[in-house]
């Protein structure tokens, strides 16, 4: 497409009503999770890089769910319902009263095939021929529906394996199933299409051969066989895990990340880190977590929805709970929950220590063993604590509470009550010390462990 033509309105449909039996699981399919997001969360996060005017999901089986997770990862995309599945034409024949009006162009894209590339997705959306459909050259074709071209190489019909003589299973270009057609043409011929083949099913590959027939153009792109890799079963999944990872360690590695020992670090789909990031051995980032350039994780840490400032460091073996917010120069070290929690700039958490619904000042010190003790069975209750304060090793904050600026509060305190800025807040028992009592026990002890073993 040349520069001044303009560029055709999108529609994207994602077919994601497959039971997907070869998983053998309750669960859909498509909601399986790569890169610890579903898989139709890969195929949602494609769609979107076309800016489309519509975006379509077609659920079926396991609806309920699929719906739901939907709503969560876009909540622009709308639900058409495939209650029978009769094939992707009759999937695609159920979006048609949410495309009612649109005239651009509608990409057909599946919830199990997570790695088509947006500049793949670009060449389809651009290309001038009323359909498009996307091919790859198949290291081994196997049952792949083939592409059947011309001299010219433009598309004359699509041949599913199940009903191909031997003259088109010898065809090497293959079927990706991902086609961008014309709106109008999708309207006029998803009606024609009928279920005579092999499979009783209504074929949306149908579509150019009977366009072709009626005189419109129809072409094929081509991509690389792994954009098309589809996911069908617990080792697919798997490889494709695998796939999935290799490429963000790649990408991190090429962006200026530091990745101490990159096969160890788990990527989420949406991981964002900075320039000059260090991370370190067996990390794993869940969804929606960004560290900033500069900062540090070091080994064994778990992190998930959360915040990672410029400079701070993390770990080894701390854990970034959703909702965690950790400002410029913080420290988080090992074996440190935090949750729902705003760390300001320069706090120190060293060691041992769950921080949940708290806010703590910048440049406060906590102390080893702290805990804010957020929920009592029924609510959660949030933990204020000031600038400059320090909270001594074992404090038990029990929430709701405030710890004012340049506050302190004592080794092994239960902090029930807010404690004003500069103020000691001390909670703990009096200790009481009975001169010889240890070795009077310890005495009574050996004398009846002596008598059992005589008897």
């Amino acid at each position: 497409m040349s520069a001044d033509q303009q560029k055709p309105d999108i529609a994207v449909v994602i077919l994601a009503a497959g039971q997907g039996s070869r998983m053998k699981s309750d669960l859909p399919k498509v909601l399986h999770k790569l890169g610890a997001v579903p898989m139709v969360g890969h195929a949602l996060a494609a769609a979107r890089s076309l800016d489309p005017s519509r975006l379509i999901v077609v659920a079926g089986h396991g609806a309920q769910a699929v719906t739901d997770a939907v709503a969560k990862l876009d909540d622009q995309a709308r639900i058409a319902m495939q209650t029978e599945q009769l094939g992707t034409g009759h999937a695609v024949a159920q979006t048609l009263p949410l495309l009612d009006g649109f005239e651009g162009r509608v990409i057909v894209l599946y919830g199990d095939t997570p790695f088509i590339s947006e500049a793949t997705l670009s060449d389809l959306s651009g290309h001038d021929a009323e359909i498009v459909v996307l091919g790859f050259e198949a290291a081994d074709p196997g049952r792949y529906g083939r592409l059947v071209t011309d001299a010219d190489g433009n598309l004359e019909r699509i041949v599913e394996f199940k009903d191909g003589d031997e003259a088109t299973r010898a065809i090497r270009l293959c079927n990706s199933g991902v086609m961008a057609v014309d709106a109008a043409i999708l309207r006029r011929f998803i009606a024609d299409l009928n279920n005579d083949n092999a499979s009783g099913e209504y074929y949306l590959t149908d579509i150019p051969g009977l366009a072709r027939a009626a005189g419109h153009r129809a072409a094929v792109v081509t991509c690389r066989e792994e954009e098309t890799l589809g996911v069908n079963s617990r080792a697919e999944l798997a490889q494709a895990e695998a796939i999935f990872q290799s490429r963000r360690r790649a990408e991190a590695l090429a962006d200026g990340i530091t990745l101490t020992a990159p096969e160890t670090v788990w990527f989420a789909l949406d991981t964002h880190l900075g320039r000059d990031a260090i991370i370190g051995p067996n990390v794993v980032f869940g969804p929606g977590v960004t560290v900033e350039s500069g900062a540090e994780i070091l080994g064994f840490c778990h992190l998930e929805g959360c915040h990672v400032s410029a400079g701070a460091t993390v770990g080894p073996f701390a854990r970034l709970r959703p909702g965690a917010e950790l400002g410029g120069d913080a420290h988080v070290g090992n074996f440190v929950e935090i949750k729902n929690t705003v760390l300001d700039e320069g706090v120190k958490v060293g060691h041992l220590t769950y921080l949940g619904d708290a806010h703590i000042g910048e440049h406060t010190n906590i102390g080893a063993g702290t805990v804010t003790c957020n929920y009592d069975g029924v609510m959660k209750h949030r933990t204020e604590i000031g600038r400059n304060a320090f909270i001594g090793s074992n404090t038990m904050l029990v929430a709701p509470v405030r710890v004012g600026d340049n506050a302190m509060t004592a080794s092994g305190s239960v902090i029930t009550e807010d404690v004003p800025s500069e103020a000691l807040g001390l909670g703990r028992s009096r200790q009481v010390t009975k001169e010889g009592l240890a070795s009077r026990i310890m005495q009574s002890l050996r004398e009846e462990r002596s008598k059992r073993d005589k008897s």
